[in-house]
């Protein structure tokens, strides 16, 4: 439970119908709650009673009486969402305006339902992160489930429209960092090789993965799509393994593991593409480096620079690494500021 609070509307805040300003502020309250703090005047604007769909004016002060905490409420025919999970997906906003909401999305969780993905699942969870707006975010690009970091969803269809656009036309650039076993040689370059689908192991071919396909072969498998990772070795140790930066120049499923793995160094912790732990086409390491290291895909998408669908401006966005392969960091001795945040921008 909240104690009293006096806020102060701020510039871009006027106008705006009061109901809509309190359920923004506290996503938590329903529009009955509202409704019922003003008609029996616990809400007050400038010390006055005020009804719900009055508008407020920037420099005013609204009195906010004890608000209970809790998830915000579920939008007509979404899913539960139990708190915790409301919590957890609120903790990872990064960046938020009117017009879109910026993740840093944990690693584990899927972007969206599918087979084999259950119920729990980042689409799933956009109930929590309406913050006022009528309807829920909209997902524009995906992470694979064991990749973690920026994941960009739009407040309106307007603005997932030019999300949508920008990253189709390459308007978006992306860095991922990453943990692969060995050292590249040369430590800087890119793959170019195509990507088409292989059945998996699994029954029917479950759990499918992408079979990479030389450049002067791309005609033979007509299905195979044109694929480009440019890569940047950040730092290593020995010649056991190193701290990559990725580039996905296309945007393939599972491009950056398959890319890594056919040059003969996978990403660490990555069970699908990375061999045995003890040995692959590379030096002599696989994507296991036990002792303290985490056996969880060592993967992150950190930074996203992309131009504001509505404003025009150039942001970019960062994702804190989470927990195990910060742990990898510090194990490592590796220090996030001692790399430049765009390698390639000397090379562009």
């Amino acid at each position: 439970m909240s104690s009293v609070q006096l806020l102060v509307v701020a510039e871009d805040e006027g106008e705006m119908r009061l109901d809509r300003w309190l359920r923004r502020r506290f996503p938590q309250l329903t529009q009955g709650a509202v409704e019922k703090l003003c008609r029996t005047g616990q809400v007050r604007l400038d010390g006055g009673r005020v009804k719900a769909a009055d508008r407020v004016a920037p420099g005013q002060a609204v009195r906010v009486p004890p608000l209970p905490d809790g998830p915000p409420p579920e939008p007509d025919g979404a899913p539960r969402i139990l708190s915790a999970d409301a919590r957890m997906i609120q903790d990872g906003v990064i960046f938020m305006d009117q017009h879109m909401i910026v993740l840093n999305k944990p690693p584990g969780l899927p972007s969206q339902g599918g087979s084999g993905q259950g119920e729990r699942h980042v689409d799933g969870l956009t109930g929590a992160l309406t913050f006022g707006y009528k309807d829920r975010p909209k997902l524009v690009h995906r992470l694979d489930k064991d990749t973690s970091g920026v994941l960009m969803l739009a407040r309106t269809d307007r603005v997932a429209r030019g999300l949508s656009e920008a990253l189709r036309h390459r308007a978006a650039r992306k860095i991922y960092w990453a943990v692969v076993a060995g050292v590249p040689n040369p430590k800087q370059g890119s793959i170019k090789f195509a990507l088409m689908k292989a059945p998996g192991p699994g029954r029917g071919g479950g759990g499918e993965k992408r079979m990479s396909i030389p450049p002067a072969k791309l005609a033979d498998p007509p299905e195979a799509k044109r694929a480009q990772t440019d890569y940047f070795t950040l730092w290593f140790l020995g010649s056991r393994l190193s701290w990559m930066a990725l580039e996905p120049v296309t945007g393939r499923t599972h491009q950056l593991r398959a890319h890594m793995a056919e040059i003969g160094h996978p990403i660490i912790g990555d069970g699908k593409y990375g061999g045995s732990a003890a040995e692959n086409a590379g030096d002599g390491w696989g994507a296991g480096i036990g002792g303290e290291f985490s056996r969880k895909l060592h993967l992150h998408a950190r930074s996203l620079a992309i131009e504001h669908p509505v404003t025009k401006e150039v942001l970019t966005f960062t994702a804190p690494l989470p927990d195990h392969m910060a742990r990898t960091w510090a194990t490592l001795d590796w220090k996030e500021g001692d790399v430049p945040a765009d390698p390639f921008a000397s090379i562009r």
